[in-house]
């Protein structure tokens, strides 16, 4: 989407953690942050949003482990993928158990961590935990909301969805952009009722702009195109 997918990676191994900020970026166009120590992730962690973490679990201050025990406890519900440099089965029961999504260990082909972050990150936006970044909103499916972000301290709006006008936000955002015609909105919505007409679609979508849209006529989010609708890019 619009929006780069945020990862934080947790390194102190200079050359690697180098490696993955500038590489990331360039291979699948996330916006990456790293961190050196255990304690600055996890301050990085309850200070922003990040659609995943990497997380070695040899850290100079404190453990992985207890890195990724404390972002779930702030609340990260996002993937946590924890890097090891010794196929350790305690390591990886220890750090699944305290909420690691998956492990990798080094060295590791750079092809095959790329594959499995998309897995992680494809995964978690299924769900309803995910935030969604839908032109200058964050979508929280879960809690049907849309967050947009001011431009000055405290000036953020939250705006508050159906449950259909949810849906379809979030059925669209999981195209990737790729338009979806009415028929296939209207079934994956609302299922196959005879009793719903393109009509009702298109009712809703004229309610969502009026929430979303700078200029509800003049439509830059969530655009007709091909008979049907897409979310801009």
């Amino acid at each position: 989407m619009a929006n780069s997918k945020r990862v934080l990676v947790i390194d102190d191994d200079d050359f690697m953690r180098s490696m993955l900020v500038e590489r990331l970026p360039e291979l699948e166009g996330y916006a990456c942050v790293g961190a050196a120590t255990g304690n600055e992730g996890i301050k990085l962690g309850a200070e922003e949003y990040f659609d995943l973490v990497l997380l070695d679990v040899r850290l100079p201050d404190i453990s992985g482990i207890e890195v990724c025990k404390a972002l779930r406890a702030q609340g990260l519900l996002a993937p946590i993928v924890m890097l090891t440099a010794a196929d350790d089965e305690t390591d990886t029961i220890t750090g699944l158990d305290a909420g690691a999504t998956d492990y990798i260990t080094k060295p590791f082909k750079l092809g095959v961590l790329l594959a499995r972050l998309r897995a992680h990150i494809r995964q978690f936006e299924m769900s309803d935990e995910a935030m969604l970044h839908i032109g200058p909103f964050g979508f929280q499916p879960g809690q049907r909301t849309l967050i947009e972000i001011g431009s000055e301290p405290g000036s953020e709006r939250t705006v508050r969805l159906t449950d259909k006008e949810s849906q379809i936000l979030k059925f669209l955002y999981l195209q990737g952009g790729q338009p979806v015609s009415r028929k296939d909105l209207l079934g994956e919505v609302w299922g196959y009722n005879a009793q719903v007409t393109t009509h009702t679609l298109e009712t809703h979508v004229y309610r969502l702009r009026q929430k979303i849209e700078r200029d509800p006529t003049n439509a830059e989010i969530l655009l007709t195109d091909r008979g049907g609708y897409r979310l801009a890019t």
